[in-house]
């Protein structure tokens, strides 16, 4: 019991990196991913190509590959970060890409008379978005967002290639030392709360907003 007990507290240690990742990853990522969904609409050319061309290198290489640029390719041209803050720029910027391509769908989903009523009505674009357009669009995106924000809760295990004392290493140092399988059983306990806890959350929002 007292193994167990240890074991646990052990894991503890590598929740914590886990979780920082998560919140802060979708934290950072939700908004930029809006503002680049917005670019992309964008009526000038040179900033809807810039963020096109910003979503295709994020969505077109693995997630992998991006920690690895920004952990060592980056410290080569003098930029160097420390390691959680290399995580979560990677992750960030390549969450943030999916977001933009989710939020621009749902914003074209509305229809385009909506646009053209609140010009009627004499608002302005930023007026129109936010009081029309937005709180029809997390309606719209709320499912895709939830599996995203799912996948994110699985690829935080990525940050193992960086050395990284996540839920997931610490998982595999304790197997690896004491020949126990019990560490990985925690892992996967804790992954299965967290899809969970979010999918009952996501659930509640989609509820909600469906009530509108």
């Amino acid at each position: 019991m007292e193994q167990l007990v240890h074991t646990f507290l052990l894991m503890l240690e590598g929740t914590e990196i886990t979780l920082e990742i998560f919140f802060v990853t979708l934290i950072l990522s939700l908004p930029i991913g809006m503002l680049a969904a917005l670019g992309r609409l964008s009526s000038l050319k040179i900033i809807s190509r810039i963020v096109e061309f910003y979503i295709w290198i994020m969505r077109g290489t693995p997630l992998m590959l991006q920690l690895l640029f920004v952990y060592f390719a980056l410290p080569m041209i003098g930029i160097r970060l420390p390691d959680i803050a290399a995580a979560l720029l990677a992750f960030t910027l390549n969450y943030a890409a999916y977001f933009a391509e989710i939020f621009r769908a749902g914003i074209q989903a509305v229809p385009k008379g909506q646009y053209e009523a609140a010009k009627t009505l004499g608002m302005s674009y930023p007026q129109t978005m936010r009081r029309i357009i937005l709180p029809q669009v997390i309606r719209i995106v709320l499912p895709p967002v939830s599996n995203e924000t799912i996948n994110l809760v699985k690829d935080t295990s990525l940050v193992y290639i960086l050395a990284m004392n996540d839920l997931l290493r610490v998982a595999r140092t304790i197997v690896q030392r004491e020949f126990d399988m019990t560490p990985f059983l925690f892992a996967a306990i804790f992954y299965l709360a967290m899809t969970f806890v979010l999918t009952w959350g996501f659930k509640k929002l989609e509820a909600y907003y469906g009530k509108y």
